[in-house]
């Protein structure tokens, strides 16, 4: 399945099983924890026989379609202020859990002009000296990630030169094939999908300072009414299994 594939099911579903496939319980999660998750989601499937439904996308996206009733169970956003939101509207069991925190990152498609500087003074030279083409981040108004690399950008100074240059992804995952594509000459993605094989063997990334940009500080919660197994894949997300599975792709994850 492709890296822009907003749907990610566990485990093979036949045909004549779409009905049954139709009522799993589902996860809607930030396009950072692509790789992540469904590595997870595979390991809890495995240990309880029990599978849930993924849907990838950009957190902001997600926030409007739970706030508009959209039939999810379980939220993982990358910016913890869309579940106090859906907290706030009365949408959910309660204000969540903070579950990690994020990272960004330059990162180049092997045969670029660019450099992969996390402090983007290549970055700046290219814009300069006209290597710079295109150039690749989420959406700021949808995706956590987008915003963040705005920030990093402006502090670096180089927002205004660079924004008629970008590339604009609905969700980080799309800033990340576009990062990678060759159509561009790099990308601000996050770390977790830089140190997926899939993303990180097609080039090279460096990690941007983290007191360039406001904290990634990601928070899942349960909706209200969520079916037991969407509750027990939450509280499976807690265990060490899981935990050790989200630090290999490069997330702080808080202390239990």
């Amino acid at each position: 399945m492709g890296l822009c594939a907003v749907l990610s099911v566990i485990g093979s579903i036949p045909a004549h099983a779409q009905q049954a496939h139709s009522t799993l319980p589902t996860l809607a999660a930030a396009s950072d924890l692509k790789f992540a998750i469904e590595e997870v989601a595979a390991k809890f499937e495995k240990e309880t026989g029990q599978k849930i439904r993924l849907v990838f996308g950009s957190s902001g996206n997600f926030y409007s379609q739970i706030a508009q009733g959209a039939p999810f169970h379980l939220f993982m956003s990358a910016d913890e202020n869309f579940v106090f939101k859906l907290a706030d509207a009365g949408k959910t069991e309660d204000r969540g859990r903070l579950y990690a925190k994020g990272r960004i990152g330059i990162l180049v498609p092997k045969g670029s002009a660019l450099k992969a500087d996390g402090e983007l003074n290549d970055l700046a030279a290219a814009l300069k000296d006209g290597r710079l083409k295109k150039f690749a981040i989420a959406s700021p108004e949808h995706a956590p990630y987008g915003m963040r690399a705005m920030e990093a950008l402006e502090h670096a100074g180089l927002w205004q030169a660079i924004e008629p240059r970008l590339v604009i992804g609905e969700n980080i995952s799309q800033a990340a094939q576009f990062a990678t594509s060759g159509s561009t000459q790099g990308g601000i993605i996050a770390y977790s999908l830089a140190l997926a094989p899939q993303i990180g063997s097609k080039g090279d990334f460096a990690l941007i300072p983290e007191t360039w940009h406001k904290p990634l500080a990601q928070r899942m919660v349960l909706m209200k009414n969520a079916p037991e197994p969407a509750k027990a894949f939450y509280q499976y997300l807690g265990t060490p299994g899981a935990l050790a599975i989200l630090r290999k792709y490069g997330f702080e994850v808080p202390a239990r």
